[in-house]
């Protein structure tokens, strides 16, 4: 098994990466694109679905010639979720740009469905445990089907495929042999009862979404498809939404483990048991994966604005140069002078659920300094974490600790701001790419290398470092205070 490779397809928001591990969990080769972004109106994002598909092959041909296609036992797959493809089944080719997750232009049509029906909601996050939200993938079909005559046309004759960017990739990795979604990317859609894993008739209705264009549900683990990699035809054995799989890969499997990903967005996972959850305080319910056709399920809460608060600030604002830049800002004030920063910049989402929420900077007197409005950008991570931690803590899940993973982790200031904001131990992995790593177990216990996910976890995953709070319970509640203050002047 040492020669043995497991080759993942990382196909994020901002990149698409391509990723070969050993069965031990060491990254012996890696490479990227960056994915254009498109905003054709304000809060409104697309990618192109042909880029994503062309930067994909080219990383994993990449890869693969860098470590020897002959080595790559299987592939794993892991995407952006609720960013929706449409395509031509007949030629494969996309019919328009894909609507990315990030994306609010449903928010009036959401609106509307609350409006017309008080109870709808409710009726709703029963069957998918999500909320009507234009964060889902259901709303932005819908919205193409009426404003995008191709794709429109595309579902009259018959020809419409749609899918989540996995099942992009695997229709065109298969050469349109397969259609196919993972139960946890599906969990995303609003279209799939969450208790079958099956796409609801009344769901399907309620959008108005062709059940013909659907792809078919299937497992996280097992012989998904086949792909052509290099000349080689090599299984595709692993697919999960990205951040079920950085929680498998952070090895949170077992009832109560928790762990939140700090990337664009930031996403937080408490693994929820065999049964699916029920929350009373705004969070999602989710499938955490599927094998053998059982479901785990987590409860979940979404931060749009993580990573990209940092790109903003240096992009939108000029006031860093990078976002390493922000570590070294951050720790040149002893505190954030009174300033607050909350990034709504895309929205509000758990537990607010404000679509139309705009950010805030506030706070701001004679003696603020540009490094007093980046430590606020990162303590309003450790704050909407913090909200969300409070939020399971209401429906049950109690946190003991966190397990972290994303690319803003690599801050070590950070990473102690978030064990002081929560008052909890917070674990870092050996591996930060805990998202490639969980689709890379996922892909070993499909192509038989592990029996179980407890056994890739063990082979595969370790921690690294270890932040302890630092700071007692009255600064943390003052924090918190400063910080629901200002997230109150938002809502109001």
């Amino acid at each position: 098994m040492t020669d043995q490779l497991l080759l993942v397809l990382d196909a994020g928001t901002t990149s698409t990466r391509a990723i070969a591990f050993t069965a031990a969990g060491e990254i012996v080769a890696s490479a990227a694109r960056p994915i254009t972004q498109h905003y054709p109106a304000s809060g409104w994002v697309e990618h192109d679905a042909g880029e994503i598909w062309a930067l994909s092959r080219a990383v994993l041909d990449e890869v693969a010639a860098a470590v020897g296609a002959e080595r790559i036992t299987a592939i794993g797959i892991t995407n952006q979720r609720e960013t929706i493809c449409f395509w031509d089944r007949t030629t494969g080719e996309p019919l328009s740009h894909a609507i990315v997750w990030q994306d609010r232009r449903t928010a009036d049509y959401c609106g509307e469905l609350k409006a017309t029906d008080p109870g709808l909601e409710a009726q709703v996050q029963a069957k998918t445990g999500l909320l009507l939200d234009p964060y889902f993938s259901a709303t932005k079909i819908r919205w193409a089907l009426d404003n995008w005559p191709m794709v429109a046309d595309a579902a009259r004759t018959g020809r419409l495929a749609v899918g989540t960017v996995e099942s992009w990739l695997i229709w065109n990795l298969s050469g349109g042999k397969a259609h196919v979604t993972d139960a946890t990317n599906a969990s995303r859609t609003l279209l799939m009862d969450l208790a079958s894993c099956q796409w609801d008739e009344d769901l399907i209705a309620l959008f108005g979404v062709p059940a013909t264009a659907l792809p078919a549900i299937v497992d996280c683990a097992g012989t998904l498809a086949t792909a052509q990699v290099a000349g080689r035809a090599i299984p595709i054995t692993g697919a999960a939404g990205d951040q079920q799989a950085a929680a498998i890969g952070q090895g949170c499997l077992t009832p109560g483990a928790l762990k939140a990903t700090y990337g664009t967005g930031c996403f937080l996972l408490a693994h929820a048991g065999d049964a699916p959850p029920v929350s009373r305080n705004r969070l999602l319910a989710t499938v955490a994966w599927r094998l053998g056709g059982a479901p785990a399920y987590a409860l979940e809460g979404a931060i749009f604005v993580a990573g990209s608060a940092i790109q903003w600030l240096r992009d939108g604002l000029g006031i860093i140069a990078s976002s390493a830049e922000s570590e070294t800002l951050a720790q040149s004030v002893t505190d954030n002078g009174g300033v607050s920063f909350v990034p709504a910049l895309a929205g509000l989402g758990a537990p607010y659920w404000q679509p139309d929420a705009r950010g805030l900077i506030c706070g701001l007197s004679g003696g603020s300094t540009r490094a007093h409005i980046v430590r606020a950008a990162l303590e309003a991570q450790g704050q909407q974490t913090a909200d969300l931690v409070d939020a399971l803590a209401a429906d049950g899940v109690p946190a003991a600790r966190l397990r972290v993973d994303g690319g803003m982790v690599a801050n070590n200031w950070l990473c102690q701001d978030l064990a002081d904001s929560l008052g909890l131990v917070v674990e870092r992995p050996r591996v930060i790419e805990t998202t490639a790593m969980g689709a890379a177990m996922l892909a070993g216990v499909g192509a038989g290398l592990f029996a179980d996910l407890a056994s890739a976890a063990a082979a595969m995953a370790a921690a690294d470092r270890s932040f302890h709070p630092a700071i007692d319970a009255a600064a943390r509640a003052a924090r918190r205070a400063q910080w629901q203050a200002a997230i109150a002047r938002v809502l109001a």
